[in-house]
């Protein structure tokens, strides 16, 4: 088979659909019509006589041949990008649009007071911040990088870590007087501890207790579960329970009493957070400026 440009052409837009997840945002990506995308995969189909996507209105899904297409042509696609991104200046030039989800914990309290700083660094950098849960399809969802909290299970994606905080058992001062406080983590089988859902796994996260080298695990139960860290974090503040929570977002509630940590002698649990980079589809030097920025700033988060 012969070579020409709308091969190539038409390769790109495979990869753009297949890392995006829709004939519409590789649209965006690409600078086309979703209609326009729609067609080309349609001419590099019939120019390869092979079906590469299964088309429904709900989802699209590379048939058994496209994978294999796929797989083989993204590396040279990769090459080919990254040398024009050289020779145009991307690879040097921090500019474009970034989107990236953001945990919510770190968007509020880590990046939201230093995005003044980061856009004037960087006045060619368009920054989109969504929020979705920790175990969101990034390339589905067209994410350029992702912030999460958590062990990252094995992947194609290339993951950073950015800092660790503590695990740390807390209640409001209301929920104290009373229900009084617990004097060892095995007496809060005796209260209302609010759960939240590990969004890997789909199940209440199990509260441990580490001192050192000595982990305790205690089974704990309440009225409440949550999905959402502001709802737990709120309905704690609020007396309606003990809850487990990062320290990350909660030090500053300690400080000003409105939170009582309830075991610092057993709070050496530790939980990272690391930075996710699933797309090769933006010029690098935009990816590591976000990124580079993200770890300078965590860095002082963890400075004694």
């Amino acid at each position: 088979m012969g070579f020409d440009g709308r091969l190539l052409s038409g390769m790109s837009v495979l990869a753009a659909v297949v890392e995006t997840g829709s004939f519409t945002r590789a649209g965006e990506v690409l600078g086309l019509s979703a209609s326009g995308v729609s067609r080309s995969i349609s001419r590099l189909e019939e120019r390869l006589g092979i079906r590469l996507l299964e088309r429904t209105t709900r989802a699209l899904h590379l048939t058994g041949e496209g994978v294999r297409l796929y797989e083989l042509v993204a590396p040279h696609l990769a090459g080919v990008e990254d040398a024009a991104n050289t020779v145009s200046g991307a690879a040097v030039s921090v500019r474009g649009t970034l989107r990236v989800n953001l945990n919510s914990l770190f968007s509020r309290y880590v990046l939201a007071p230093r995005l003044s700083e980061f856009t004037a660094r960087y006045p060619d950098l368009h920054l989109t911040i969504t929020q979705m849960p920790d175990s969101g399809d990034l390339v589905a969802e067209g994410m350029d990088a992702a912030i999460r909290f958590g062990p990252q299970p094995p992947s194609s994606m290339s993951s950073r870590l950015l800092l660790v905080t503590r695990v740390i058992t807390v209640a409001a001062p209301t929920y104290i007087k009373k229900y009084g406080r617990p004097q060892t983590p095995a007496a809060l089988s005796e209260h209302n501890c609010i759960q939240y859902i590990d969004p890997q796994r789909g199940k209440p996260f199990a509260w441990e207790f580490h001192a050192g080298k000595k982990v305790l695990p205690i089974a704990t139960s309440g009225q409440l579960t949550m999905t959402d860290v502001d709802t737990m974090l709120n309905a704690c503040l609020a007396g309606a329970g003990i809850a487990q929570m990062l320290a990350l977002g909660v030090t500053h509630h300690i400080e000003s009493g409105a939170l009582i940590e309830l075991f610092p002698d057993q709070s050496d649990e530790k939980f990272p957070l690391y930075a996710i980079r699933p797309s090769r589809r933006l010029p690098p030097a935009a990816i590591e400026a976000f990124l580079n920025f993200c770890t300078d700033i965590c860095k002082e988060q963890t400075k004694p």
